[in-house]
């Protein structure tokens, strides 16, 4: 029953004589104002407190595709994913996969929603909340950002009904907030019409900034350089190969590699390059070790659990297999036949992407991430620690510098009686200032050394942040460029100039919420960020010069190995962590 003012407030009873065929009046949702029409009562928009609890409860009803949960099997409950969604409304049925050890899928069944079993909610109200407010650019009614309503579908445009329609031909999009606080329309829109002259509170979303005359000039923002030899939207694949083997090397036991040589490798034609070859066989060598599902998959098959550069292929083949996509079936007869090579470069970086998601759920890289965790917990409790003690002895400092100004004080008056303390009384100062300065640096270096093993232990490369088109920037750490990403994911560039990261930052306008954090994430790696890019910029400088002086020479003794050109130092790989 519905309360107001803390008391309970009966419902009306329809009336009897109710004609079907006359027009409905209806009631709004949020202020409960009535005699309305149904569009004038649509465009009342719930508050966020509502949203999210119809969010919440919807997520606590609904059931969807791959949710892992309990359910009522045989007088008991029992772990289960959910494969697929049977019909809908009041008779959905779910398809469900009773899960054994490592999480595999024994046998499958259909149930009845009532005997579905969620411990707990999906996600809290707290992440919901930030989820929607981040999800969201407007409120009036809420609309979707841009990014997320491209890649699943929203319409961003509200109906024209609502945005237009109304007996009386007003605006009703405008007129949402009249019917918000049961106000009288006449005074509702004359406040409106003051707030109007307001001045906007920035920041703001970044679409919304418009140029005012005191506004600085920006910059026009510097083009994106693309001249990768991989295709633009296989990029994103290439860097996540690159990072993962990077970041697990030595789980992995696979020496490091830039992310030129492997970009190299995998355009090459050559269906057993050392680099390629035993990148492969260090993840399958990963999955084997976690006897998972490809390890299952081998034994069913009696294979030999041995990679080699003789049989590695006929392993990629057997992983391919497992995963069963079309996209990939098609080419297993010609891996099989020793053609790799000759796979097109965007599909060869797909099957890494696929082999690299299958390696993040094995137990050993999970164990390892746990522990970097625990590592950066341990060095974040660490550097609060520094700085509360540093901030304790300034403090503790700056008393005694309050108690010696006395004390000299004390000491010029009775100088004539006590001159003999005088020189001990210096030297003690210098051995005092000796040791304060000693310690200091040490403190100073051990802030340095905790910072830097924050930054090595980091868990996820360098999202710096997104521009007013929601493109999204990204600095890897073994890596001198600044990486650019469409909204889309489907578009990459980069900078390699530290001319081009000033006229970057120089381009970003601060009104916008985004480019405001975007900035200020920039400023704050600064130095890291352009150091990298000044020592790309002269390594390339010193390969192009050494290319030229190879080529002068070459036409002078009419020979020259290839291997020798830094483009292809990628074909002079050598695996020094490898497992003997």
């Amino acid at each position: 029953m519905p309360l107001l003012r803390r008391s309970t407030f009966s419902l009306l009873e329809p009336p009897d004589n109710l004609d079907p065929n006359e027009e409905k009046v209806w009631t709004c949702e949020v202020s409960g104002k009535s005699n309305l029409t149904y569009e004038e009562a649509l465009v009342c928009t719930l508050s966020l407190t509502d949203l999210l609890e119809k969010v919440y409860c919807s997520l606590l009803l609904d059931f969807f595709e791959g949710q892992e949960l309990h359910a009522k099997k045989d007088g008991s409950e029992a772990a289960c994913k959910i494969l697929k969604v049977i019909g809908s409304g009041s008779t959905k049925l779910y398809e469900v996969g009773w899960l054994g050890q490592e999480n595999a899928v024994v046998n499958t069944s259909v149930v009845k929603a009532d005997d579905l079993i969620r411990k707990k909610a999906p996600a809290s109200r707290n992440i919901l909340k930030m989820f929607i407010r981040d999800s969201t650019s407007k409120r009036s009614p809420w609309i979707v950002n841009a990014d997320l309503a491209r890649k699943y579908g929203i319409d961003t445009e509200p109906p024209e009904d609502i945005m237009h329609g109304s007996q009386n031909g007003e605006d009703l999009y405008k007129g949402r907030k009249r019917f918000a606080n049961g106000e009288d329309t006449s005074n509702k829109l004359k406040k409106d019409e003051k707030l109007v002259g307001l001045p906007v509170k920035y920041p703001i979303d970044d679409l919304l900034v418009k140029p005012t005359a005191d506004d600085p000039i920006l910059p026009k923002r510097p083009p994106l350089s693309r001249d990768f030899r991989v295709p633009v939207d296989s990029v994103g694949d290439l860097l996540m190969v690159w990072e993962f083997c990077l970041s697990f090397g030595r789980l992995l036991c696979l020496s490091p590699f830039s992310l030129s040589d492997l970009e190299n490798a995998i355009c090459n034609k050559e269906s057993n390059l050392v680099l390629v070859v035993e990148m492969h066989a260090a993840l399958f060598h990963l999955l084997i070790r976690d006897e998972g599902e490809y390890f299952t998959f081998l034994l069913n098959k009696k294979k030999t659990l041995k990679v080699t550069l003789v049989t590695w292929a006929e392993y990629l083949c057997n992983f391919l297999e497992m995963i069963r996509k079309e996209e990939f079936s098609s080419k297993v007869s010609k891996i099989r036949r020793g053609h790799y090579g000759l796979l097109d470069t965007g599909l060869k970086l797909k099957i890494l992407r696929e082999l690299v998601e299958e390696a993040i759920t094995t137990s050993a890289v999970r164990g390892q991430l746990n522990e970097w965790i625990d590592q950066q917990q341990a060095l974040a409790a660490a550097k609060r620690e520094d700085a509360r003690k540093n901030r304790e002895e300034q403090k503790f400092n700056m008393e005694g510098v309050a108690e010696n100004g006395r004390n000299h004080t004390d000491t010029i008056q009775n100088d004539n009686e006590c001159p003999k303390n005088q020189p001990e009384g210096k030297e003690q100062k210098g051995l005092n200032i000796f040791l304060s300065s000693k310690t200091g640096d040490e403190k100073m270096f051990l802030r340095r050394h905790l910072e830097t093993e924050m930054e090595q232990q980091s868990l996820r490369p360098g999202h710096l942040g997104k521009d007013r088109f929601y493109n999204r920037y990204w600095f890897f750490r073994c890596e001198g460029r600044l990486f650019a990403e469409s909204a889309d994911s489907k578009e990459w560039g980069y900078y390699s100039t530290k001319e081009e990261l000033d006229a970057l930052l120089g381009s970003l306008n601060i009104k916008g919420t985004r480019e405001r954090a975007l900035k200020r994430q920039l400023d704050k790696s600064y130095d890291k960020i352009s150091n990298a890019l000044e020592n790309t910029s002269k390594d390339t400088e010193q390969k192009t010069l050494h290319e030229e002086v190879d080529l002068r020479r070459s036409t002078r003794i009419h020979a020259q190995p290839k291997e020798d050109s830094p483009s292809m130092s990628f074909l002079k790989y050598i695996n020094k962590w490898k497992q003997k």
